[in-house]
């Protein structure tokens, strides 16, 4: 096997390599906007075709504040071989990074069970280096299947899903895709609302610009606003990647909740999956099978549950040590920095 980096001339065949939006050719080009560097790597065969992708990856390099070294991230990546692990070590060696957070895209219907899911999985990484890390990605999602007709998928939902959908036909809510700039600050406005509200942290206004302006045109980034009498009370952010169509950011107002606006919008969202020939609905993560109703993502997992979708779990998150010495360090200086963001949920962002 050959793994090299991936040329700019081969985008397209990258994208249809990988099976992620955070994998996606746009992805990286959004994150390098961002100021962070980013690395493409490509498997080739060359006993049959040296030139054609097998398996490819996208890593992100994050510098570490007040220190030379680095963290190499790589999110829902394909789950790394023997030759994979060691191609990424040296790319650490490389980079001077303390590990290589793996989060691979490795994931099973969850049910309850005596033995750990992903077993033999988890005990090869662990042979090879890897220990488990803080998350950044949530290991849980739901997942709905899309392959049905609309009357199937709206019979699987919950009963007061199924008629909160009706209330907001009822109440004529429109549910329009708007890709605009001006769109865009809605979505803004109405997300600082949400996470003020909510108490939890989010990305600045110019995250979401730039993300954006790196994935217009492509197809893959949609913005779905829920009017009612004009006004917008719900706008969310869509993405549809090589047939499968997620939900990463969803925002709402408190006003006129009785209008039932976010289940219209989702429910428009479905059938924009369904549209674009999408066979599954990834709703981007849940806190796990038993939430704490005093989280503050639990109504956004009620939510989620209430349309039939299935929880998936995730062989969740790992982390490949190259610097062990620097590893220890790097992950006490973690630990207060999330202790300093918990302090900031109630911090409003604009």
């Amino acid at each position: 096997m050959i793994i090299r980096e991936i040329l700019p001339e081969e985008q397209t065949e990258y994208n249809k390599a990988v099976n992620h939006p955070l994998q996606s050719w746009q992805w990286g080009e959004f994150k390098a906007a961002t100021g962070i560097k980013v690395i493409r790597l490509g498997k080739y065969n060359p006993s049959t075709n040296q030139n054609k992708l097998e398996t490819a990856w996208q890593l992100f390099i994050h510098s570490i504040p007040g220190l030379p070294q680095k963290i190499i991230y790589f999110p829902r990546g394909p789950m790394p071989d023997q030759e994979m692990l060691s191609a990424l070590k040296k790319l650490a060696q490389k980079e001077n990074a303390v590990c290589v957070k793996l989060e691979p895209n490795v994931g099973q219907p969850y049910a309850d069970q005596s033995v750990s899911a992903f077993g033999e999985i988890k005990k090869f990484l662990e042979t090879n280096d890897c220990l488990p890390g803080r998350p950044l990605f949530t290991k849980y999602t739901f997942i709905l299947d899309l392959n049905r007709s609309t009357e199937e998928i709206l019979a699987g939902m919950k009963p007061k899903t199924r008629y909160n959908i009706h209330i907001a036909q009822k109440y004529n809510i429109q549910v329009v895709e708007d890709n605009t700039d001006e769109a865009l600050e809605e979505f803004i406005k109405l997300l600082s609302e949400t996470t003020n509200r909510q108490k939890f942290y989010g990305h600045g206004p110019n995250y979401y610009r730039k993300m954006k302006q790196t994935f217009g045109g492509s197809n893959i980034f949609h913005l779905l606003l829920s009017k009612y009498q004009g006004q917008i009370l719900a706008a969310d952010i869509f993405f549809t990647f090589n047939n499968t169509l997620y939900y990463p950011y969803g925002a709402s107002t408190r006003e006129h909740r009785e209008v039932m606006a976010s289940y219209g919008l989702f429910w428009s969202a479905i059938n924009l999956g369904i549209q674009n020939k999408c066979s599954k609905f990834d709703m981007w993560g849940s806190p796990g099978p038993s939430p704490d109703p005093k989280d503050a993502w639990y109504g956004f997992h009620h939510f989620k549950e209430g349309f039939g979708a299935q929880l998936y779990e995730f062989l969740g998150t790992y982390d490949l040590i190259v610097n062990p010495p620097m590893y220890k360090i790097v992950n006490t200086g973690n630990e207060l920095r999330w202790k300093l963001l918990r302090l900031k949920k109630s911090i409003p962002f604009l």
